[in-house]
């Protein structure tokens, strides 16, 4: 898939590499239907810019990728 940011380009590149490997059969299946979601959707709930909607309220995994987020700001 084609990710059309850089900052979501930088976050959902880190997460695999530190956290694929530890996810169970459930998270990777959660991981799968994040990446279906837009970029900047995603950006913006891992970045806490924005309220995720119901569906991603209480997702472990959404919580692992805004550890990775704390990172400086690109800019």
């Amino acid at each position: 898939r084609k990710r059309g940011t850089l900052e979501s380009d930088l976050l959902l590149s880190i997460f695999p590499q530190e956290h694929l490997g530890t996810l169970n059969t459930e998270e990777l299946s959660e991981f799968d239907k994040l990446m279906d979601e837009p970029d900047w959707d995603i950006c913006y709930w891992a970045t806490g810019k924005r309220t995720p909607p119901e569906r991603w309220a209480d997702s472990k995994l959404l919580e692992k990728l805004r550890v990775v987020r704390r990172m400086p700001d690109l800019h």
